[in-house]
């Protein structure tokens, strides 16, 4: 029973810390999408959807802030 409790709890400890881990990644991206924007809510929304538009491509996230970056300044050729 003793070796239950332990595998129970490790693998739960082990899921939370994953869960964490990609949830702080999320953020961090989407942190850095409307750090680009600045105060502007019309590309505010637009980088969101320019963050999404990355994920649904499964642009690397060693890529993301070029990628995220080049959205930015097409977004100022308007």
């Amino acid at each position: 029973m003793d070796y239950l409790i332990v595998f129970v709890t490790t693998v739960a400890g082990l899921y939370f810390h994953g869960w964490l881990y990609v949830r702080i990644r999320r953020w961090m991206d989407r942190d850095l999408a409307l750090s680009l924007a600045g105060k502007d809510e019309g590309k505010r929304t637009f980088m969101l959807e320019q963050l999404a538009d990355a994920r649904a491509q499964k642009v690397k996230r060693r890529d993301l802030p070029q990628w995220l970056e080049a959205a930015a300044a097409g977004y100022l050729a308007r």
